[in-house]
């Protein structure tokens, strides 16, 4: 097999939630670009560890240059953590290019238990967040930067539930970011788009799943499978690199004809 064409040689890129699922395979596949990349986790350092360590196996460091990858701990939802978040990538490599906002939580509540509380941190990972780090990144972009924020397909699908309810409005505020910022930021030649994943097979997604579950769900999808979080990274790298320069402002639905 031959090597990934390096379509993203010399940039560095910011992605939140970055150590599993969709993270982890935008990591890996913007690496394999070419790409420098700092992922943020919360929590499970085991995670973040094993990718650092399977990206460098796979790309072994170069003297005295930058690592291919930086993992940092700290919370996605806290702008104090997120100003460092920036800080540090810019002391490391000296520049930002592209920005992916891909740490969010889906609770399942729907009108009568939503409580305070999880409204309250729900939208601060998914929503205030992505919306401050996007401020703090802004500055450092230049003409032919990238941000790519995520949604959801359930936003148009007609087989959304009530449990949904409390995710899909931060994600109904995310699709309005994009369409407002991409107004602002496109102006100078800075890209804003969002892909919107249909089911997608990441650990998260299949915790306390039955198969029976499963299959309603692969029964709403056209080509009758759930998508792989590579099949989305490869959307997220598309929209984070120059072939897609004359795209913002759009929400990319990857769903396999669901909605």
């Amino acid at each position: 097999m031959s090597a990934p064409a390096q379509t993203h040689q010399g940039k560095v890129a910011i992605i939140t939630g970055g150590s599993k699922g969709i993270g982890a395979a935008t990591t890996l596949q913007l690496v394999a670009q070419g790409a420098n990349v700092v992922f943020t986790y919360s929590s499970d350092t085991a995670a973040a560890d094993a990718l650092v360590t399977k990206v460098h196996g796979l790309y072994p460091p170069i003297a005295n240059a930058p690592p291919r990858v930086t993992a940092f701990k700290g919370d996605a939802a806290a702008v104090g953590d997120l100003k460092v978040l920036v800080s540090k990538t810019l002391e490391v490599y000296g520049q930002i290019d592209i920005l992916i906002l891909n740490a969010a939580i889906m609770p399942m509540h729907d009108l009568e238990h939503t409580t305070e509380a999880s409204f309250d941190n729900t939208m601060a990972l998914n929503v205030k967040g992505p919306y401050f780090l996007t401020q703090l990144v802004a500055p450092h972009l230049k003409a032919g930067s990238h941000i790519v924020f995520l949604s959801t397909t359930l936003i148009a699908a007609s087989t959304v539930t009530p449990a949904y309810l409390l995710y899909l409005t931060t994600k109904g505020a995310i699709e309005q970011m994009v369409r407002v910022i991409s107004k602002d930021l496109s102006r100078k030649g800075i890209s804003v788009n969002a892909v919107a994943p249909g089911p997608t097979g990441t650990e998260l997604f299949y915790k306390d799943k039955p198969d029976a579950v499963l299959n309603m769900i692969k029964s709403f999808i056209p080509m009758g499978r759930l998508g792989t979080p590579e099949e989305i990274a490869q959307v997220i790298v598309w929209l984070s690199g120059d072939s897609s320069g004359w795209v913002s402002g759009q929400i990319i639905r990857a769903n396999g004809g669901m909605a």
